[in-house]
């Protein structure tokens, strides 16, 4: 049992709950226990006595009794546990585009889900416990892609970092641009979509359409987009940028203007008479190519995220110049 530490809260640690931070610090330490200590004044902050949900902020002092518990002990193993982890940093390693003290961005595969739902037994929100920081801090999800979507997805190190990249997504303050593979060719080489959008509960998940203003839920949408290449009347090369952030709306935006995302399980309606060309995946054919977002330090940080081989296989199948575009868009 050690003596009496006094610790002092870090700028990351800006604003959350005491209760939390003992949390973070002392994982083997349980909330009635804390209470306890808290109650009889052997926990402070600055000296004064101090409740659970008091919130810190950086630079406060916060009084440490002689404790049972050590630091950062974890509570016990649980089957699995270190070799689901190993399997989990290994793959989350392989994603890796960037990484800094505040920063991760990922090259999320298709067919990955960000976060955990109906019959989802494995994603990268939970695949981040492999990267728990000494101090007991999981990286953050600061935004999300679609499971079939494939590219960048930024991740927050710290809470203090998951509120800064928050608030730049909340403001509009990033870029994030898309590439697409879409059937047939826009009529307007780049154009805007505006639309309003309402969600739907279906027996295959949320599904988006298009509604009108004053509908029930109906969200505002804007999209914009502009051709690359295209292969005569068939296929087009899009880049597209969400100036809002709605779920699927690229895929819906797509769909509206009568060129679907080729490989859209659930806004591709073809005629009859389509077939999926042959050598090409049925696979989502929507990239998050690169992201640029205000760094938690200043500056900005500019990513870009490789195709998925998917991807690739259709564009050599298709013919278009991926390398001319490539070295344009870097």
């Amino acid at each position: 049992m050690a003596g009496i530490e006094h610790k002092q809260v870090e700028s990351d640690e800006a604003g959350m709950r005491l209760d939390r931070w003992f949390k973070v610090h002392y994982p083997g330490l349980g909330f009635g226990p804390l209470q306890k200590l808290l109650r009889s004044g052997q926990v402070r902050v600055d000296g004064g006595r101090v409740k659970s949900d008091a919130r810190i902020q950086p630079g406060q002092v916060i009084r440490i009794p002689p404790m049972e518990v050590d630091p950062k002990e974890k509570t016990g193993p649980i089957a699995g546990r270190d070799l689901r982890h190993a399997s989990d940093h290994e793959l989350l390693s392989r994603m890796l585009l960037h990484e800094d003290a505040k920063v991760i961005v990922l090259n999320k595969p298709a067919g990955i889900a960000v976060q955990g739902g109906s019959g989802i037994n494995r994603h990268i929100d939970e695949m981040l416990e492999a990267w728990t920081s000494p101090k007991g801090e999981k990286p953050r999800l600061v935004h999300r892609l679609d499971r079939d979507t494939s590219g960048v997805l930024v991740i927050a190190r710290t809470r203090g970092a998951a509120q800064k990249l928050t608030a730049a997504f909340r403001e509009r303050d990033t870029k994030k641009t898309y590439w697409a593979l879409v059937k047939g060719v826009p009529r307007k080489r780049e154009d805007k979509i505006s639309s309003w959008l309402v969600k739907e509960q279906t027996p295959d998940g949320d599904r988006m359409r298009i509604g009108k203003h004053g509908d029930d839920g109906a969200d505002h949408a804007i999209s914009y987009y502009r051709i690359i290449e295209q292969a005569g009347q068939n296929f087009t090369w899009l880049e597209m940028e969400p100036y809002t952030g709605r779920t699927h709306q690229l895929r819906v935006h797509a769909a509206h203007i009568g060129h679907p995302i080729i490989g859209d399980p659930k806004y591709f309606e073809a005629e009859h008479n389509w077939s999926f060309p042959g050598g090409m995946q049925n696979k989502l054919h929507l990239h998050a190519r690169r992201i640029d977002i205000p760094h938690p330090d200043g500056g900005r940080l500019v990513v870009t995220a490789p195709m998925p081989q998917h991807m690739i296989q259709s564009w050599n199948l298709i013919g278009f110049d991926m390398a001319s575009a490539e070295e344009a868009d870097d």
